[in-house]
Order: structure tokens, then sequence, then C-alpha cells
């Protein structure tokens, strides 16, 4: 089956490989879809239609590359609008302690994820993912079968740690001590096999290496998952110097850069992406430029938890690549990509004088698509409206009063507030969305499931206060 999109407006690919610096940037052409991919680009009016394709009418539409999600927990769907707003580390106290513990929930905030991801142009998301302790399988069976119901791409990489809980504060050593995760080991045996039983290329489901961040895994948990990006070809994703305290924790621990650290354990390699990177600093930057690793930028996470701006403009100018993620909906209470790219274009201007070297939003697209692609070891399979590329692709309607009046619709779409403007959404060249309405799933079971969430018991409405003074002590100084 063949599918015809005449006289649309897109963004054309040798835009995107020029890092969206063309002015004049949107084209109309035709984009011919067979099977999965795309198989013509070329000036609207030129490629030919036949009786068996099934043709769009592109006029007053753009169609872009899918987004990519490229940092998310989908189990905190059920957390939306529950945690104050606190830094990390004490949101994390909270945020342990109310996590789901049932696989319908998992299930049903993967498809949530996946359909907010959708309705806002994303087509992948890499999922951060929370697994029940002893349910390890079954919960990547439910978070599965979730991406799958909707359609999306997904990359699912299982958080895994075997430090405790006070390793990840500085001083954590004065805190009482939890019991100690499995052994490194043993996650790297469990690991292999959720490789062996979930990973799928070939249907759009893709099995990550997830290990939690340098301030809750051993060297031995981090060399491991390095060791299986390499011989299984997987992203190894992890959490970056999310905050001063990781900062210092490094420093600590360590005694040189975390990002030094994981370079000598062979961490850092175009299979990784790292999220946050807020305490990046330049010699960081370069070591993962040089590395071709990804860093992933979460503005709307890192401002409601206090951890600062990332150094994302130079990271740009210094070549690293940099995509979007919406981290999870805890620490987001949304997850909408297009006010994630929103933030995260028009943040930087503080931080530099030089509006030539602010982001444009042609550059933000690239970092949302071209740069997503990336980050998830997907770059030569998805990101780009190009002949052999597959066809994750989303259609957005610019009759939409939301994206009016006819200005420009790219700036309008980046920098407005653009609401139920995503009219077609194709994942592999199968469409998802169609007039608006997603082909899948029955939107109204997902929001019926998630008005009528397990009541949480007593125990499980954690309080802050066990770690907080150590926090203050040790982060401000005071009692």
């Amino acid at each position: 089956m063949q599918t015809l999109i005449q006289s649309v407006l897109t963004l054309p690919d040798k835009v995107l490989e020029r890092d969206g610096l063309d002015p004049h940037s949107l084209e109309s052409v035709d984009v011919l879809l067979t099977g999965c991919q795309i198989q013509a680009v070329a000036p609207a009016g030129t490629l030919p239609q036949t009786a068996d394709q099934r043709v769009i009418d592109g006029r007053n539409k753009l169609l872009l590359a899918g987004f990519v999600n490229g940092h998310t927990h989908s189990s905190q769907v059920w957390q939306r609008g529950l945690i104050p707003q606190l830094p990390l580390e004490l949101w994390l106290s909270n945020v342990f302690e109310s996590t789901p513990r049932h696989l319908d929930q998992l299930y049903w905030g993967a498809v949530s994820t996946a359909v907010d991801t959708l309705f806002s142009g994303g087509t992948c998301v890499m999922d951060h993912a929370y697994v029940i302790p002893g349910q390890e399988m079954e919960t990547v069976a439910a978070l599965v079968r979730g991406y799958r119901s909707v359609g999306i791409r997904a990359v699912v990489a299982p958080l895994m740690m075997d430090l405790p809980f006070a390793s990840g504060f500085p001083k954590g050593c004065l805190l009482p001590q939890s019991a100690s995760p499995r052994a490194a080991r043993e996650l790297l045996a469990l690991m292999e096999a959720m490789v062996a039983e979930f990973h799928d290329p070939d249907h759009g489901i893709y099995v990550g290496l997830g290990p939690t961040g340098f301030h809750r895994c051993s060297d031995e948990l981090l060399a491991g998952c390095a060791d299986l990006s390499q011989r299984y070809d997987l992203c190894l994703h992890t959490h970056l110097l999310e905050t001063r305290a990781q900062h210092r924790v490094a420093q600590e621990r360590y005694g040189i850069r975390a990002v030094q650290h994981l370079a000598t354990l062979g961490c850092l390699s175009p299979r990784t992406s790292l999220a946050h990177g807020v305490w990046i600093d330049e010699a960081d930057i370069d070591d993962l430029a040089r590395a071709g690793a990804t860093l992933v930028h979460n503005p709307v996470s890192n401002l409601r938890l206090g951890s600062g701006l990332a150094p994302i403009l130079k990271c740009r100018q210094r070549g690293l690549n940099v995509a979007f993620g919406c981290d999870g909906a805890a620490s987001n209470d949304a997850q909408n990509l297009l006010e994630v790219i929103k933030l995260g274009t028009m943040l930087h201007t503080v931080t530099e004088a030089d509006y030539d070297r602010w982001i444009t939003p042609e550059q933000a697209l690239q970092m949302a698509t071209v740069g997503g692609a990336h980050g998830v070891n997907l770059g030569d399979r998805t990101g780009r409206i190009a002949p052999g590329f597959e066809a994750d692709l989303v259609l957005y309607n610019l009759d939409h009063p939301s994206l009016l009046p006819r200005t420009n619709p790219l700036q309008l779409l980046v920098l407005g507030r653009p609401t139920e403007v995503v009219e077609a959404a194709w994942v592999r060249g199968r469409q998802l969305v169609d007039q608006g309405q997603l082909l899948t799933l029955d939107r109204e079971t997902l929001h019926d499931a998630l008005r009528h969430p397990p009541m949480a018991s007593p125990e499980s409405r954690t309080q802050h206060h066990a770690v907080e003074p150590h926090y203050r002590e040790v982060m401000l100084n005071r009692p």
C-alpha cells in the first residue's frame, strides 16, 4: 500500500543538514510512502498519482519528521500533580515511595506517555523505565504491550542501580543505609535476558541499557552496561550531573570529573545518551562531543526541581549532539514535547548576549528530530524526511486557530501555543492518527483508567523530612 501526500509544506532534509540556518526553509513537496519507508520526496505536483494509492491533500498542512521524547519515566504518569516543588534529592524521597507497584498501572503509564508524546509531535520515546523489584521481566512485558497497543516507536531502558539510595547524596555515608539493591552481575544478567526476550527492532521496540546514574551505580555495573551496549548495539542511557549535589558526589567519589570517569569505563560512545547535564563544564562537553554522545535537554523538569540551566548553547557550539526530553510526569506534570521544545528554545536567550547564537525554530526542530534519533541510536532509520528513511511523520493542521494567522508556521509551532494541531501521524509507515483521532486505541478507555487509580496506602505517602536535615546541612550549610 502506498500513500501519497501532495503539496505539503515541509522542512527539507538539506536544511537540517545545514543546522537549520536557511531563513527561507519551508518548501512545498510531494511525499510518497511505501510500506514502512519514505520512497520519494519531490517538488509539489511532480510525483504521479496512481489508482492504488491513498492520496492525502497536503495543502494548508505542515509535514515534519516525528520528534523523539529522548528521556522520560512512564510510570510517573500516576504521580502527576502529586510531588511538591523540591530539589531533586528530596523530591526523589517522595517519588520512590509513591511509585506505582501494579503491572496494569505500568501498562497504562506507557500508553499515556505514548499518546501524549504522539499528540505533541513525537513518534519515539526513550522510557528510562522503573521496574517492579522481583517482577522486572513482567514489568518490561507490560511496558512493551502498552507501547505496541498505541503503535509508537519505543526504547525501554530499565532503571538499574546497585548502590543504596543514600549514595546519591554528598557525604551519603552519614545517612542511614538502606539495604543494597541486587549485585551488578545479577542486574547485568537480567538486562541480557531482557534483550533476548523483548528487543525487537523490526517492530519498533528496543531494549536499552538504563543504569540510573554514576551516583547510584558501581563501576562494575556501568562498565558492564557499556559492554552490553557494544555487544548488542544498544543505546546506553543514564542521568548525568543533573544537580549540584551530584557534582559534589563525583568529586567525593572519584576525585576527577564524572564525565572523565565514565570515559575510562568505556561508557561514552555514539550509542550513549545522557539526561540533563546541567552541571557539565567545557571539558565535559568536549569529551562528550568527541565520543559522539548525546545530551538530552529536559528544561521543564530542570526548572521545576531547581536544578539549573544546562549549557545548551555551549554544547551546540562545540559540536555536541543535543536532543529534547520531557522527563517523567512527576517532575514535569505533563508529557508535551511542544512545550519542552518551546521552553528549550527560548530559555537560553538569557545566558547569551549575542542573539546570533540563540536557537532558531529550525535548529530546535533539528534537535527534536535528527538529534533525538541519534540519541536513541536510530539516526540511520528515522528523524529525516528523505528517501530510504522509515516513515515516522507528523502532519500538522495549519488552519487550526492556534496556528493562525499564516505568518511563519515553524515559528508558530515552536514558539506559539499550538493545541490539537496534529492532524495525522505515521510510525514506520503505519498511520496511527487520522483527522486528529487515534486509530489504534480508544483514548476514552485510557482516560477512564487514569480516573480510577489504586488508592495509595498511608505508609506510601512519603515525607522528605528523613533526609532533609542532612541535605540542608551539606547543600545549604544551615540547620
